[in-house]
C-alpha cells in the first residue's frame, strides 16, 4: 500500500531513486575511504597496547598496608593484569558495550553501515563502536564524532585485532576507560565505588561481584553528569540523583539480560540477581586534594625521602606520582587519628585546655617509634599544601619547605641530663640553685646587657638542690651551669646523636635564624654557632627532630634515623625498603635508668593509663618580657612510644587565652595535648604496659630516694611570686657558611640554611625559658 504526501500526491519514482543512488555511493565512499586510510595508516606508528604508556596513579598507604592516605597522580588508575581479574567485569564489559565482542574483527561491519545510513540520511549519529574501537579510540586520542576519526579509529581496531588476542585488547580496555568520580580503569572504579578490588587473588569478601561489577559498567555509556544539563542529563552514578538511579537500573537489567543472552548467566541466576544498594556516596570532599588534609604534609615528606633514594634520585616526582607504585609509610592510621584528634586544637575532640582560643595558637605533634625511628604520627597543620609547623622537607628542586623549628625551651634540658649521665654523673649531684646566678665565662653578670641568669621557677629544695630535683623544677640556675660544665660542645653532641639532625642559629643582622646541619661538622666547630644558652632550649629545633631524640632515650640510648617510607612496591616487585640501623648514645643502663627516674617525676609527664612514663615540660618567653610566652612544649615517651608537642602562635604573637590571659606553660598548654595523645595512641596500638616498664637505677653509694608518687618538687605551673627575668644573649656571631644538608636517605644535596617562616613573619626574638 501506498502513502499519500500532504496534498494527496504520489510521489515521483525518479526522486526515490536518486536517494538511494545518493546513499549507495555514500556508503560506497565510506568504505573506500576505509581502504584508503587502511593503506595509508597500517605502516604508521599507531599506539598500541604495548606501546600506550597509561598514566597509574600512585597509592600512598599507611602502615598496615591496606588503609589508603592518598592517590598520586594526574588520573586515578591501577593497572591489573587481564589474568589477575576476576570474571565479574570481563562478562559485564561485553554484554554492556559489545556482544559480538569475542566473534567480531575489531569492528562491526552491520554497525558501521547502519551508522553510515544514520549519518547520511540525515539521521542522529551513531558511534557503532566496539570495544576494539573503543580502545583504538583512547589508545590514539581520537576526539569527536568525525568521518575521518571514525575511519582511522576502525583502522587500529583492525590492527589490534589481527595482533594481539581478544584477552589482551579487553584487559587493556578495563584498564583504561573512565568510570566516573574520576576513576579510569576497573580497579580505581572498584575502589571508588564499593572498596573493592577485581584481584582473582584477593579473599572472596572483598572481590567485585558480578552484581557490582554490572553498576560499574553501566557508569561506562556516560561516566560524568553532562555539564550543560546535570539534572536532566545525571548519567548512570546511582547516587547522583533519582534520575541517574533508575538509569543505572535500567542499564544493568539490560547487561543482566545480554549476559543471559551471552551465556554467561542462566536465566535462573539472572531472576534471582539483585540491583546491589552498596555504592559509595559520592564524596563532597573529593575536590579537596590529599594533599589539603593533614596527611598531605606527611607526602610531602614520603616524597622528599624518596628522591633520595637510589630508586629516584634525579628523576622528576611525575615518576613517583605516575608509576603505579604503592608507598607503605611508617604512619600508623591509629596514632594518626590520635595525633589529629589532640593536636588539632580546632577540632572538638582537643584537650578542653587548647580548644576555642584565639585563630592565632597552633599545635603540632610528632611521634617515633623506639628503636626503628619510624614516624608513627604526623600533625604539622591541618592543611598539607599550608605551613608545616612540625618539620621541614625538601621540594623537588631541593629547597627546604616548611616551618618546624621552634625555641625549644626546657624541654632541651633533657639532652644536658643525658649528657651528664653519660659522664656518670648522679642526678643526685648537688648543686648550688639560688633564684639568681652570676656565670662571668658566658657573660652573664649584672653588669652586661643580658643579667645574670634567674630561675623561672622555684623549688623546696633551694639554694642547694640535687640534679633530679632541679630537673623537676626546672631550674635555669643549675642547667646553665651544668651546662658550662659540660661544655657546650658535649651538650649539642648529645643533642645531636640523639636525634637533633638541625638547629636554629642568631646571626646578627640577619632577622631570620638561620638553620645549621648537625650531621656533618664536629661538635667542637659547631659549637662555635651557639653559647651556652643552647642548654636552656634558646636555639630553635624541629618538633620532628626533638621526637626522634626522645625516642632514642625510650630506647635505651639506641638512636635510628627518623623516616616515613616502610616500602615501595610495584606489582609484585620491591623497589625500595627501609633501611633500618642504629647507632648507641653511649649510655649505660644505669644512665638509661637514671634518666628515667628523674623525668618520670616530672607531674605534667604522668600518664594516669598505668603506664611509666617520663618526660619535660619547655617555655619559652616573648622578647624582654617575663609573663607572655611564645613557644609551650611537652617532650617525653614511653618504652612503646616517644613524641614531641608544641603548641605556640602562627604570627609569632605571645600566647593569650580567648580571656586575655597570659599564663600559658608547656605544663598548661603542650602538655595536655601530649597526655591526651599519648593515652589514647597507646590505647588504640594495644600494647601491654607490663612489657615496658622502666627499671630502678642502683645509686651506687646512695640511700634509696621516694618512689615517683612520692611528692616532688613540682613544674606543673610557676610559683606566684616567680618571676622568670632570665635573658640569654644572643650567640656569638660565626661565619655565615652553612653545612649542606638533606633528608635522610641518600647523599645530602646542598640547602639553602633559611626555611619559610610562618604566616605572620619571622618569630619574635624570645628571650628565657621554663
Amino acid at each position: 500500500m501506498r502513502h499519500s504526501g500532504d496534498n494527496g500526491a504520489v510521489p515521483k519514482r525518479p526522486r526515490r531513486r536518486g536517494r538511494r543512488l545518493l546513499v549507495v555511493l555514500a556508503v560506497g565512499a565510506l568504505l573506500a575511504g576505509c581502504g584508503l586510510v587502511a593503506g595509508g595508516y597500517y605502516f604508521d606508528s599507531v599506539p598500541t597496547p604495548t606501546d600506550l604508556k597509561l598514566p597509574e596513579s600512585t597509592t600512598v598507604l599507611y602502615a598496615d598496608g591496606r588503609t589508603p592516605m592518598a592517590k598520586l597522580g594526574a588520573q586515578n588508575r591501577t593497572i591489573v593484569p587481564y589474568e589477575a581479574m576476576n570474571d565479574s567485569a570481563k562478562e559485564a564489559i561485553v554484554a554492556a558495550e559489545d556482544r559480538t565482542f569475542w566473534t567480531n574483527r575489531g569492528i562491526d561491519v552491520k554497525g558501521v553501515l547502519r551508522a553510515a545510513w544514520a549519518n547520511v540520511s540525515g539521521g542522529q549519529r551513531q558511534g557503532a563502536s566496539t570495544l576494539t574501537q573503543q580502545y583504538a579510540r583512547v589508545a590514539a586520542d581520537l576526539r569527536g564524532v568525525t568521518y575521518s576519526r571514525k575511519l582511522r579509529e576502525a583502522v587500529i581496531a583492525w590492527k589490534l585485532d589481527d595482533k594481539y588476542s581478544k584477552e589482551e585488547i579487553l584487559g587493556f580496555y578495563l584498564n583504561t576507560v573512565p568510570f566516573g568520580r574520576g576513576a579510569y580503569g576497573i580497579e580505581a572504579a572498584a575502589q571508588t565505588f564499593f572498596g573493592k578490588t577485581v584481584r582473582r587473588d584477593a579473599p572472596a569478601a572483598q572481590q567485585l561481584t558480578p552484581t557490582e561489577a554490572m553498576v560499574l559498567c553501566a557508569l561506562v555509556k556516560q561516566p560524568e553528569a553532562d555539564p550543560a544539563d546535570p539534572q536532566g542529563a545525571p548519567g548512570y552514578d546511582p547516587r547522583r540523583n533519582a534520575l541517574a538511579k533508575q538509569n543505572s537500573i535500567d542499564r544493568w537489567n539490560y547487561i543482566r539480560d545480554g549476559m543471559v543472552k551471552l551465556g554467561y548467566l542462566t536465566p535462573q541466576q539472572a531472576a534471582d540477581l539483585a540491583y546491589p544498594d552498596t555504592v559509595r556516596p559520592i564524596d563532597r570532599d573529593a575536590g579537596r586534594s590529599d594533599l589539603d588534609r593533614p596527611t598531605g604534609l606527611v607526602v610531602n615528606h614520603v616524597l622528599a625521602e624518596l628522591r633520595e633514594t637510589d630508586a629516584f634520585r634525579g628523576k622528576p616526582d611525575e615518576v613517583i606520582r605516575d608509576g603505579g607504585y604503592r608507598i607503605v609509610t611508617t604512619i600508623d592510621k591509629r596514632v594518626q587519628d590520635a595525633a589529629e584528634a589532640a593536636a588539632d586544637i580546632r577540632r572538638d575532640t582537643a584537650p578542653a585546655a587548647v580548644r576555642g582560643q584565639p585563630k592565632n595558637w597552633q599545635a603540632a605533634l610528632v611521634a617515633v617509634e623506639p628503636g626503628t625511628g619510624r614516624v608513627l604520627g604526623y600533625y604539622g597543620g591541618d592543611r598539607g599544601s599550608g605551613a608545616d609547623y612540625a618539620g621541614w622537607y625538601t621540594d623537588e628542586q631541593g629547597q627546604a619547605r616548611g616551618f618546624g623549628q621552634h625555641p625549644p625551651g626546657s624541654s632541651f634540658k633533657v639532652y644536658d641530663l643525658a649528657a651528664a649521665v653519660r659522664d656518670g654523673m648522679s642526678v643526685k649531684q648537688r648543686f648550688d640553685s639560688p633564684d639568681t646566678k652570676e656565670f662571668p665565662a658566658s657573660g652573664r653578670t649584672r653588669g652586661s646587657a643580658a643579667g645574670p641568669i634567674r630561675n623561672a621557677e622555684h623549688a623546696s629544695c633551694q639554694p642547694n638542690c640535687a640534679l633530679w630535683e632541679a630537673t623537676v623544677a626546672s631550674l635555669n640556675v643549675t642547667y646553665f651551669e651544668l651546662t658550662e660544665k659540660l661544655g657546650t660542645a658535649k651538650v649539642i653532641e648529645t643533642a645531636r646523636q640523639a636525634g637533633v639532625g638541625s638547629m636554629w642559629e642568631t646571626v646578627r643582622g640577619n632577622p631570620r635564624p638561620q638553620r645549621v646541619d648537625l650531621r656533618d661538622d664536629p661538635a667542637d666547630e659547631l659549637a662555635t654557632h651557639f653559647s651556652t644558652e643552647v642548654g636552656i632550649g634558646q636555639y630553635g629545633i624541629t618538633v620532628q627532630d626533638h621526637a626522634n631524640g626522645m625516642a632514642t632515650f625510650a630506647a635505651g640510648g639506641r638512636r635510628a634515623d627518623a623516616h616515613f617510607v616502610r616500602s615501595v612496591t610495584k606489582g609484585d616487585d620491591e623497589v625500595w625498603t627501609e633501611q633500618l640501623r642504629q647507632t648507641d648514645l653511649g649510655l649505660d643502663a644505669e644512665a638509661v635508668n637514671q634518666l628515667d627516674w628523674t623525668l618520670r617525676r616530672v607531674r605534667a609527664a604522668r600518664l594516669d593509663n598505668g603506664w611509666d612514663s617520663a618526660g619535660k615540660t619547655g617555655t619559652w618567653q616573648a622578647g624582654q618580657s617575663t609573663t607572655k610566652n611564645v613557644h609551650t612544649w611537652m617532650v617525653g615517651w614511653t618504652g612503646a612510644l616517644a613524641s614531641a608537642v608544641w603548641l605556640g602562635t602562627t604570627d609569632g604573637k605571645p600566647l593569650r587565652t580567648t580571656g586575655g590571659s597570659y599564663e600559658v606553660y608547656g605544663s598548661t598548654g603542650a602538655a595536655p595535648i601530649w597526655r591526651q595523645f599519648m593515652t589514647r595512641a597507646t590505647a588504640a596500638m594495644k600494647l601491654d604496659a607490663e612489657k615496658y616498664r622502666f627499671r630502678e637505677p642502683a645509686f651506687p653509694g646512695d640511700t634509696p630516694e621516694p618512689s615517683p608518687s612520692a611528692p616532688v618538687p613540682s613544674s606543673s605551673a610557676p610559683s606566684p611570686s616567680a618571676s622568670p627575668t632570665g635573658s640569654p644573649t644572643a650567640s656569638p656571631t660565626p661565619s655565615s657558611a652553612s653545612p649542606s644538608s638533606s633528608r635522610r636517605p641518600g647523599p645530602r644535596p646542598t640547602l639553602s640554611p633559611s626555611l619559610t617562616t610562618p604566616p605572620g613573619g619571622p618569630p619574635t626574638r624570645t628571650r628565657g625559658p621554663r
